[in-house]
């Protein structure tokens, strides 16, 4: 999970967080795109399924020390990875592009897409406002962080196409909620999936009350 404080020297500096969330707000064109594009479930995942699998290659590639990483990837993203990716984890990248297919497959276009943006959006701010001004700590993550990340995905779920404004905001919550708690998961993981699914289990109430 990322932390969103720099409590101990293993962490990256703020600088390379920063340049780390920049490249995790890139992510914003899968769902944007998936929206934009008009794109089905199944054109979609053909799309994101091989990408995916090319995360899991690079991620094998650095885990094993393979040609390919040591003369080139490693000298463009050395710099942003954690400690515990260094120590024999996978990166973000990874866990995110998995997490996206898995959402993308398991749920409804609208929650979908609002569930890949709570994670891209929320957890940027989440680690960037909590590193930079929190001071309130829970674990390794602290409330102002959390209020970054309740923030910023209430303003994504205003903006959502497609879904009835009590089901996404209820899902912006349930992004912010699953994100601060300690899973044990990467919330690139726990966040979509999570949020997703109750997205989807409270709009099926939702229009069973409103009939």
């Amino acid at each position: 999970m990322a932390p969103d404080q720099t409590p101990d020297k293993n962490q990256i500096t703020f600088t390379q967080e920063i340049f780390r969330k920049a490249t995790h707000m890139c992510a914003l064109v899968i769902p944007g795109g998936y929206y934009l594009l008009g794109l089905e479930k199944a054109g979609m995942l053909a799309i994101m399924i091989p990408v995916a699998l090319l995360m899991v290659l690079i991620d094998v590639s650095r885990l094993r020390q393979w040609l390919f990483w040591r003369s080139f990837a490693r000298p463009i993203v050395s710099s942003m990875i954690r400690q515990h990716e260094k120590d024999g984890d996978f990166t973000g990248a990874t866990y995110i592009l998995a997490s996206f297919c898995l959402t993308i497959a398991l749920y409804s276009k609208p929650i979908a897409i609002a569930a890949l943006t709570f994670i891209v959006v929320g957890d940027t701010f989440a680690a960037l406002i909590g590193r930079r001004f929190g001071r309130h700590r829970f674990g390794n993550k602290s409330f102002e962080g959390s209020a970054a990340c309740l923030v910023t995905t209430v303003i994504v779920a205003l903006l959502m196409p497609g879904i009835a404004l009590p089901v996404v905001l209820f899902g912006a919550v349930v992004a912010t909620v699953v994100e601060a708690l300690p899973f044990g998961i990467d919330d690139n993981v726990t966040v979509p999936i999570l949020s997703g699914l109750f997205m989807t289990l409270f709009e099926r109430i939702f229009h069973f009350f409103a009939l």
